[in-house]
């Protein structure tokens, strides 16, 4: 079944390998954007359980502030700069571990970075 945000199934098979005590499970560390996450008419694509990576990242960087909300919600907040991704339509966004490996991916209808300000990005972690 396709879905507007999936979490992967690398990050499936880390948190299985890390209940079993075989591996310990790596911290969340970066956002990834995109702007693969739309069709040339701007509706958002649906993803498939199966996608690992965004269809064209463009960007990434280090997640600044990790917000406990309660015990089954955290939250991951990373800002772009005014000079970050300047002209850019994001459509897609990601939480990468610090593997590299990409845990959750979003599509979204695309949100236009224009180089006079800056953009904060927040995504939740719920169970």
């Amino acid at each position: 079944m396709a879905a507007k945000a999936i979490t992967t199934l690398a990050a499936k098979r880390k948190m299985l390998l890390a209940r079993a005590g075989k591996q310990a499970l790596p911290p969340i560390k970066q956002m990834v954007f995109g702007a693969g996450g739309v069709t040339e008419a701007g509706e958002v694509l649906e993803l498939e359980e199966g996608q690992q990576e965004l269809k064209d990242e463009i960007f990434r960087k280090d997640i600044e502030k990790i917000e406990v909300i309660n015990n089954m919600k955290i939250q991951y907040c990373c800002t772009l700069d005014e000079n970050e991704l300047s002209g850019a339509d994001i459509s897609e966004i990601a939480l990468a571990d610090e593997e590299g490996d990409l845990v959750a991916i979003k599509n979204f209808k695309a949100k236009g970075k224009d180089n006079d300000f800056s953009m904060t990005f927040k995504i939740n972690d719920t169970m």
